[in-house]
């Protein structure tokens, strides 16, 4: 069946979430929900994760996309379906169509992760690769669909996919019946509209709250203005929710059951991806990591118990690479500064005996000798450590200067 209704400002009610929890009763992961000692004693209150990154395709996409295809005419089925997607939707759409025995093609940019395009493939789908931006690949999809009359799957922007996302909520109520605020990573905004109507509508006392990345943050200014608008050009390292326009499905949804949108920025993603690894032993890609993300920027704005919904965990490993780096950086892990000294033998030890002492790792050494402000027996010296957090790069500069060294940044 299809949950679709006819009124575009009211397409679902709690029944329709209930419908698609039996529908994908041994088709989807109730995911686990894990506790957080860290995040519970910045937040005063108890926090859980709500771990759908450990999701069959490693996100909660999967959820919506089989109820979506499940809801198809016999006929619709029959011609096939297709998405277009850089990552988490292309890998649900293939796995859901795998599973019911359906035909789906999936465009995606011809940048995307190779691990993703092969995982996409595993999952059963034909794979086009087309396009260099989200926006040309979703025009070749749509093309796609009118000439060869398959159904196209969008990864937000159906009652149907919400209704699937929805499942989260009601999981989250089972497991955690004390809970007072949930956080959810907002894109296009299908997965908080789901879980805004389904918790909402059974639990109106606990605070649903979206979270956006701030260079892609569409819904703050679509709820003020009281209708979809577009962010030009969103700038994210947080992919999964890197979206310039709200759907207009769940932008109904969310300004009638969803408490707040609140951003975060990118070192606040880039230290919660970190801590998800270090502290919770979790992979979670950026997007998934916003609801942390949100709880380390201002850990007191949230009543608890708090839960934090990781929608995601499929990050290229280069990409990881680089953004555990970030966090690190963020997190004063890493200092980099420049200083002069006497370009004489022995003057390079000597500066690193003072970095010994303070205990600090030297990753990276690079040398200037030809800087025209430089003077005739001077040399510059730019440094890499790792470091303990930010005290202990602020003992390190300290010690540089004490020993005589001039800190140029």
């Amino acid at each position: 069946m299809s949950f679709r209704r006819p009124d575009p400002l009211h397409p679902l009610i709690l029944d329709d979430v209930r419908g698609a929890q039996k529908m994908l009763s041994g088709v989807a992961r109730v995911t686990a929900m894990e506790g957080s000692r860290y995040l519970s004693s910045l937040v005063g209150a108890p926090v859980h994760l709500k771990c759908e990154n450990l999701q069959r395709t490693g996100s909660f996409k999967l959820r919506g996309a089989y109820v979506r295809i499940a809801g198809l005419r016999p006929e619709q089925r029959a011609a096939g379906v297709v998405a277009a997607s850089a990552g988490n939707h292309a890998q649900g759409v293939a796995l859901a169509s795998a599973l019911l025995g359906v035909h789906s093609t999936v465009f995606m940019p011809v940048g995307a992760p190779l691990p993703k395009v092969a995982a996409t493939r595993e999952y059963g789908a034909e794979v086009r690769l087309h396009g260099h931006v989200v926006d040309e690949t979703l025009a070749a999809a749509e093309e796609y669909a009118a000439e060869t009359g398959a159904v196209f799957i969008h990864p937000f922007d159906h009652p149907d996919i919400i209704a699937g996302q929805g499942t989260v909520g009601l999981e989250i109520l089972e497991q955690c019946p004390e809970v007072r605020t949930i956080l959810v990573g907002v894109g296009g905004g299908g997965l908080v509209a789901g879980i805004g109507l389904a918790v909402k509508s059974v639990r109106p006392d606990v605070k649903v709250i979206g979270v956006q990345a701030e260079g892609a943050a569409a819904y703050p200014p679509s709820l003020a203005a009281g209708h979809p608008v577009v962010v030009e050009s969103p700038v994210t390292m947080a992919d999964g929710i890197k979206v310039g326009r709200p759907g207009d499905v769940p932008f109904a949804i969310v300004r009638e059951f969803v408490d707040e949108v609140v951003t975060v920025s990118e070192d606040a993603l880039s230290s919660a991806l970190l801590l998800c690894l270090e502290r919770a032993k979790l992979v979670v890609e950026p997007a998934g990591a916003s609801p942390v993300a949100a709880l380390l920027s201002d850990p007191k704005a949230f009543q608890g118990p708090v839960v934090a919904v990781l929608s995601g965990g499929n990050v290229d490993p280069l990409l990881m690479q680089r953004i555990l780096r970030h966090g690190m950086a963020a997190g004063g892990r890493y200092l980099s500064l420049r200083l002069r000294v006497t370009d004489r033998p022995g003057a390079l030890a000597t500066l690193l005996a003072v970095l010994t002492v303070v205990d600090a790792n030297v990753l990276d050494v690079s040398h200037v000798r030809t800087d025209p402000r430089l003077g005739l027996t001077e040399a510059e010296v730019e440094l890499h450590l790792e470091t303990k957090g930010p005290e202990h790069c602020r003992e390190v500069e300290a010690a540089l200067r004490d020993a005589g060294y001039v800190v140029l940044a």
